[in-house]
C-alpha cells in the first residue's frame, strides 16, 4: 500500500471502471469524480492510497476535505469516495486494509472525522455510525442507514450537528 502517483492515474481510473461496472448504486462515473477531485483544494495527496499485488494495482481509496456547517461554527472532515477493489481481487481483505490505513494517516495528519455515503452492512465494521446520531446530514436525499460517520478521535463529534459541505467538484 502507497501513496497514488501520477503514472498510477491511467490503470485507477480503470480500476475503478471495473470495480463499479455491476454495482446498482453507482452512476458508474465514480472516475471522473476522482479526477475532478484531485482538482479539488479538498485534494491531500497522502490520502489518495493504492493497494498492489505483485505490482498490479488492486486497489484504491481517496479521502478529500469537506466541512461540517453547524449552528455556530463550520468544521473539518474528511469524505471517503471511492474505494475501490478490482473484483477478481474482492473478498480477499483488501478494502479494509485500505480503509484502515486511511484512517491511520487522516487521523496522523490532524483529521478527527470522517463522513461517506455508502453500504449500511459494510461499514460500520470499521467503526461508522449513522451520521443522523450525531445530527449530521448530507445535503441531498439518502436513506439514513447510508449516511455513515466515524470519529477517528473519541469524542470529535460531540456536539456538531449540521450539514456536510461538499467541495464543488463532487456533483461534476
Amino acid at each position: 500500500m502507497r501513496t497514488e502517483e501520477p503514472q498510477d492515474f491511467p490503470e485507477i481510473r480503470k480500476l475503478l471502471i471495473e470495480a463499479f461496472a455491476d454495482e446498482i448504486h453507482s452512476d458508474h462515473s465514480e472516475q471522473d469524480l476522482v479526477e475532478r477531485l484531485r482538482a479539488s483544494q479538498g485534494y491531500v495527496p497522502e490520502l489518495a492510497l493504492v493497494a498492489l499485488i505483485d505490482a498490479e494495482l488492486v486497489g484504491y481509496i481517496l479521502l478529500t476535505k469537506i466541512e461540517i456547517q453547524g449552528v455556530d461554527a463550520v468544521h473539518e472532515a474528511q469524505a471517503m469516495a471511492p474505494v475501490a477493489v478490482r473484483p477478481k481481487f474482492q473478498n480477499l481483505g483488501i478494502g479494509g486494509r485500505l480503509i484502515e490505513e486511511a484512517h491511520r494517516r487522516a487521523k496522523t495528519l490532524g483529521f478527527q472525522a470522517i463522513v461517506l455515503l455508502g453500504h449500511a452492512q459494510y461499514y460500520p465494521r470499521f467503526g461508522y455510525r449513522q451520521a443522523s446520531a450525531y445530527g449530521i446530514r448530507l445535503p441531498f436525499d439518502v436513506p439514513d442507514e447510508n449516511a455513515m460517520v466515524k470519529e477517528l478521535v473519541p469524542g470529535a463529534l460531540h456536539g456538531i450537528a449540521g450539514e456536510v459541505i461538499y467541495p464543488k467538484e463532487f456533483f461534476g
